[in-house]
């Protein structure tokens, strides 16, 4: 499933096309996504708006409307975003377009129908929706650093990566991103949260903001399905240093056959048994 480095990857390419625009007209090819999907309702929210924003929070693409109504988008396993002339004729997955001024369609292709369209309503013009009030810290945001990671951990016996993965704690540090940045950490991924000390917390901030600019920087990481809206794939599967690597040598220890995979809540994790505590 995408995750932040992927999200940022697609809301960077489509933020210079979809600023200005105005959406005259909304399609369908389906009733239900991973939500129902009411084309009516849509139509209702979305033609005769001008597109002013287009923002990130966690893993959802936010499109902020001129009249404080958007949309909240969600790629799911296979969602993909396309802009092509009106003229072209639609694939058999795109499951949502937008006709826009100029005679361009912005359509949502989706083939395991995962993802999610919905409007909303912001409760001002810098503010989260209230439908993703929930969601934890943006690990790219200035406020997150060291002392808060190890405020979030206090007294907690999870896992140090259970713990970051947790939505409502941190979002977007998916399970590739997390395996990544406790290797370059230094920490055990099955550690206690409330075992993860000062220094060792601001070891993780630090890798988890180097690990997700860095995937960023590379158009995220495309193991299966991942495409940004021009069709390409993202490049930092090539720098993984553990992820996917288990029985392989420790490229920072040199331990050979040192990488080893467990599974946790039911996601492998990769980490080095040499150099990881």
């Amino acid at each position: 499933m995408p995750e932040l480095p992927e999200v940022e990857t697609v809301r960077r390419s489509l933020e210079p096309r979809l600023l200005g625009a105005v959406i005259r007209d909304v399609s369908a090819s389906v009733d239900n996504l991973r939500l129902p999907v009411n084309v009516d309702t849509l139509r209702r929210f979305c033609c005769g708006r001008r597109i002013c924003a287009l923002r990130r929070r966690a893993k959802f693409l936010v499109v902020v409307f001129d009249n404080g109504a958007g949309l909240i988008l969600h790629l799911g396993m296979t969602g993909a975003f396309r802009i092509v002339p009106e003229s072209t004729p639609y694939t058999v997955h795109e499951r949502v377009a937008w006709t826009l001024s100029g005679g361009r369609s912005w359509r949502f292709a989706d083939v395991r129908r995962f993802g999610s369209v919905r409007p909303t309503h912001f409760p001002d013009a810098g503010g989260d929706p209230p439908e993703l009030a929930h969601l934890g810290i943006e690990p790219l945001a200035p406020a997150f650093d060291g002392a808060h990671l190890y405020r979030l951990s206090r007294g907690r016996r999870r896992p140090i990566k259970n713990l970051i993965m947790d939505q409502t704690m941190v979002v977007g540090v998916g399970n590739i991103y997390a395996s990544e940045a406790l290797f370059r950490a230094g920490i055990h991924p099955a550690r206690p949260a409330g075992r993860v000390g000062r220094a060792s917390a601001s070891r993780l901030a630090t890798a988890i903001r180097e690990v997700l600019e860095e995937a960023i920087a590379a158009g995220g990481t495309t193991l299966r399905d991942f495409r940004d809206p021009d069709g390409s794939e993202g490049m930092f599967q090539v720098h993984l240093a553990v992820y996917g690597r288990q029985a392989g040598d420790c490229p920072r220890c040199g331990m050979a056959a040192g990488i080893r995979r467990v599974v946790m809540a039911g996601r492998s994790s990769f980490y080095c048994r040499g150099c990881q505590r």
